[in-house]
């Protein structure tokens, strides 16, 4: 049951910095990471993640390809 709420959220979040990924490439804009915390780990951590939906968005659109 907990193994399911994980993965779950994994996916949810996957998604979500997918769309963000999304947003970055059709209009330019991008997160300002720097703004949301002080902190440099933080920051760090926020830069991958971000990075996971680029990487995820790439591989979904090299699937596209007919």
């Amino acid at each position: 049951m907990v193994m399911g709420k994980a993965l779950h959220l994994g996916v949810d979040l996957v998604l979500v910095t997918t769309a963000l990924a999304g947003i970055h490439r059709a209009t330019g804009y991008k997160l300002n990471t720097a703004q949301l915390t002080d902190s440099k780990t933080i920051d760090g951590v926020l830069e991958k993640y971000l990075q996971v939906g680029e990487t995820a968005l790439d591989y979904a659109t090299s699937q596209m390809h007919i």
